[in-house]
């Protein structure tokens, strides 16, 4: 690959690896496929969910992206395979009046993202990754890929899908990084944040907060 090409493809901040670093926070889960299940609820007009033998068979895509981690490192062309976000969201019918998915994982851990980025045709439910099973330590079974934001907001180990009429920040945001997570504008750290994303930060915790309490 030329230079200007490389450079071209890389966001400020970054740089390019032919690695692929393993960060994880905590130990890696092991799925047991058996019992394994992906939801999708919240709001939507159907809640559903999938066996992992389920899900295999759902309409297969193949996407070509690059990956740029919050920690400073980009990989080109990582090719995935999966289920495409878009298909799950047209079999469950989102409502109106939902903003965003709140992406649950193994152990707990959870990140926000808008519905606006997870209906790119490159976002997706990746099991495979350079024709291979994905990783455990890489996020296998299955992993969410949205390649135009962070890396952290691929979430390993997803299980679920919540749709939510607010953008409520989830683990990493809450524990000081962007709601957001934009690599081409640099948006690592929460203090990065316009006034306006911090007003929809606190709103949308406190109002998530509430609905815990009622329930």
């Amino acid at each position: 690959m030329k230079e200007a090409e490389t450079r071209e493809r890389l966001p400020p901040g970054q740089v390019l690896t032919h690695k692929w670093p393993v960060l994880t926070y905590g130990e890696t889960p092991r799925a047991d496929l058996q019992t394994w299940t992906f939801r999708c609820f919240g709001l939507v007009d159907q809640e559903l969910s999938w066996t992992w033998k389920e899900f295999l068979d759902l309409p297969r895509i193949e996407v070509t992206s690059d990956i740029h981690c919050v920690t400073h490192w980009s990989r080109f062309d990582n090719r995935w395979e999966g289920v495409a976000v878009a298909e799950i969201l047209r079999r469950v019918g989102v409502r109106p009046h939902a903003v965003a998915v709140m992406a649950h994982s193994e152990a707990g851990y959870a990140t926000n993202i808008s519905l606006a980025d997870l209906r790119s045709d490159d976002v997706l439910l990746a099991y495979k990754h350079d024709g291979r099973d994905l990783a455990p330590e890489h996020g296998g079974p299955l992993r969410l890929v949205v390649p135009k934001l962070y890396f952290w907001k691929s979430a390993k180990w997803i299980r679920a899908f919540e749709l939510l009429d607010v953008d409520a920040p989830g683990f990493w945001e809450v524990n000081g990084y962007h709601v957001h997570a934009d690599p081409w504008k640099e948006e690592r750290y929460s203090d990065q944040e316009t006034d306006a994303m911090q007003r929809m930060r606190s709103e949308s915790a406190r109002r998530r907060r509430a609905r815990k309490e009622i329930s």
